[in-house]
């Protein structure tokens, strides 16, 4: 069996203001722009039926909109969520399609710390960015793998 789980972290959004809601933040003009050139490239790349989860957050929800495809909110996948709260929302690694999460930092990159067996505890994640795993079983033995790492100001 193979899972694919893709790691999207939302687009450059505006800065935090004390006082202000964070959930509240929108994408800023720059962000817009990441969000459509990595929607269009993983448009391109995701298969029909892959599950798309989302953070209740506006800057999250603002990047999967750029997608054009449908998603459900998640709200263990707000900003204080845990990896683990992630993959648990991902099936991981048993869901029978590709699952895309859009979060935040730094839980997706302590999910790909996690799924990667890395010693520190986080990866960095960029704005805007993608990662791609797979599980699959090989010769007996589960094996987790990146299939692509992709930035949007690399399109």
């Amino acid at each position: 069996m193979i899972m694919d789980l893709i790691l999207w972290r939302h687009a450059e959004a505006e800065d935090w203001v004390e006082g202000c809601n964070d959930l509240e933040r929108s994408l800023t003009s720059r962000g817009e722009k990441q969000a459509a050139r990595m929607a269009q490239w993983l448009d391109r790349q995701l298969p029909e039926g892959t599950r798309i989860l989302c953070s209740p957050a506006r800057r999250c929800e603002q990047t999967a909109l750029a997608l054009g495809r449908k998603y459900k909110i998640r709200p263990e996948l707000a900003p204080e969520g845990s990896a683990a709260q992630l993959l648990d929302a991902a099936q991981w690694p048993n869901s029978r399609v590709p699952v895309l999460v859009v979060g935040h930092q730094p839980t997706l990159g302590e999910a790909v710390a996690q799924l990667l067996a890395m010693k520190h505890g986080t990866c960095p994640v960029r704005k805007g960015a993608a990662w791609w795993i797979r599980n699959r079983e090989r010769d007996g033995h589960a094996q987790t793998m990146v299939v692509a790492v992709q930035s949007p100001d690399a399109l």
